[in-house]
């Protein structure tokens, strides 16, 4: 085979593809149809609510700020569980990013030096990790929380004596730090501009959107969105992606291959933690200007869940990320008027899986819940006029409940994931 892939490896590419039959596969032309579907279904919620941050450029912007940690941690994860080794603590190796990154862009006075050191802290958190998992077979679930705990210690301990003694420091936050440089595509900025604000239905909804994908992006998220291209075809398209996969699918096999499994663990556990590491450094140096204990706000969780709604894949887990930042920045600008119009998308979106529970499932009672639970969404978007804030600050929350139990049916993780593994049990 191609790659430098040798024969006997290619029956461990997807083990559990010989047992089981895969009844959907997310690809990238679905998942760029189903873009243009929402595309079209927020144009006509919008004309109907007239709740314009549902496609404004700012929220659009917003949202693609929101959804890079997010992304990030992700991918940390899915590199992580491909290889067989759940990754718990990607939240503290977001906060040891934070720290890090902040310090960086800070004592060499460039964003970049922080970057580069936010992905070091991190790496070090999913070294750690695989220490404990790897070497001495500790529970991977133990020792992801105890590195969240270690990491939020050490971030609070290391700002006590750093940035408490600089000036506009604290013990709980840095000073102001240095960030990447920010682009615009030109040329088309004002054209997209005065066509958004003809407010026509679709034209103006696409042109809003793509100005906010084009003006004003950090160089930093447009490295991380690249990122999800790489590490598809890192994994997928290289015999060192295959050789880490199948220590995730079945470690034993891969042994027997002669593939070192404690090697590729490890450094899927390590770059793991320089992905999250580097959301981290997001966080300190472009989503806000400085360090602040407690800015990772479970995003190192949420990346977890966007992770498994992209069933351990990077289209999904992009698409994902994508819709809990949207989410979180609907929240943020005008969250009652704008959450609830999204209601309207909701009830939407639960009458189409109704239907496909009831048609291409023959699923009669999921159906019936489904529809049930769509009645009750558009029920309540009929009787209110606004969504309070005390729900609106935990939509993005609730967003990854309901996204998991719709997703459920059809995961499919790594057979080996979570499974201790120690060289030579095989023989």
């Amino acid at each position: 085979m191609s790659n430098g892939v040798t024969t006997a490896e290619a029956p461990f590419l997807e083990p559990k593809t010989q047992v089981r039959k895969r009844t959907f596969k997310l690809s990238w032309q679905t998942l760029l149809l189903a873009l243009g579907g929402l595309v079209l279904l927020l144009s006509f919620t919008r004309t109907v609510t007239g709740a314009v941050d549902l496609t404004s450029a700012g929220a659009v912007n917003a949202a693609v700020a929101l959804a890079v940690p997010i992304g990030l941690a992700g991918l940390g994860g899915l590199w992580s569980e491909r290889a067989g080794v759940v990754n718990i603590g990607l939240e503290g190796m977001m906060i040891m990013g934070t720290w890090c990154g902040a310090w960086g862009a800070l004592q060499f006075d460039n964003p970049w030096a922080g970057v580069v050191a936010g992905a070091i802290g991190g790496a070090l958190g999913g070294l750690l990790h695989a220490l404990a998992t790897v070497t001495f077979g500790v529970d991977h679930i133990i020792s992801g929380v105890a590195i969240n705990i270690l990491g939020l210690g050490v971030t609070q301990f290391l700002s006590k004596v750093t940035f408490a003694e600089m000036p506009g420091g604290g013990d709980s936050q840095s000073p102001p730090v240095p960030k990447p440089e920010v682009v615009s595509l030109p040329l088309v900025g004002e054209p997209l501009q005065w066509l958004g604000q003809k407010q026509w239905f679709l034209l103006s909804d696409v042109a809003n959107i793509l100005r906010g994908l084009v003006t004003n992006v950090s160089l930093l998220t447009i490295l991380a969105i690249l990122l999800v291209p790489l590490t598809y075809y890192v994994l997928w398209r290289t015999a060192f992606g295959l050789r880490l996969r199948s220590c995730g699918e079945s470690p034993v096999a891969a042994e027997s291959l002669g593939v070192n499994v404690y090697t590729y663990k490890y450094v899927a556990v390590v770059v793991s933690g320089a992905l999250a590491g580097l959301g981290g450094a997001f966080l300190a140096q472009v989503a806000a200007s400085a360090y602040r204990e407690g800015q990772t706000s479970g995003r190192g969780f949420i990346g977890l869940a966007a992770m498994i709604f992209g069933n351990w894949r990077p289209g999904g887990l992009a698409a994902g990320a994508a819709m809990f930042g949207y989410t979180d920045a609907l929240q943020l600008r005008r969250g009652g008027e704008s959450v609830h119009a999204l209601l309207l998308v909701v009830v939407v979106l639960l009458v189409g899986v109704a239907v496909y529970q009831l048609v291409r499932q023959n699923r009669t009672r999921a159906a019936l819940v489904t529809g049930v639970a769509a009645i009750v969404v558009f029920v309540v978007f009929a009787l209110t006029d606004t969504i309070p804030a005390e729900f609106t600050s935990v939509t993005p929350h609730i967003t990854t409940l309901l996204v998991l139990s719709l997703a459920a049916q059809r995961l499919r993780p790594p057979a080996a994931d979570g499974v201790p593994y120690r060289k030579g049990q095989g023989k």
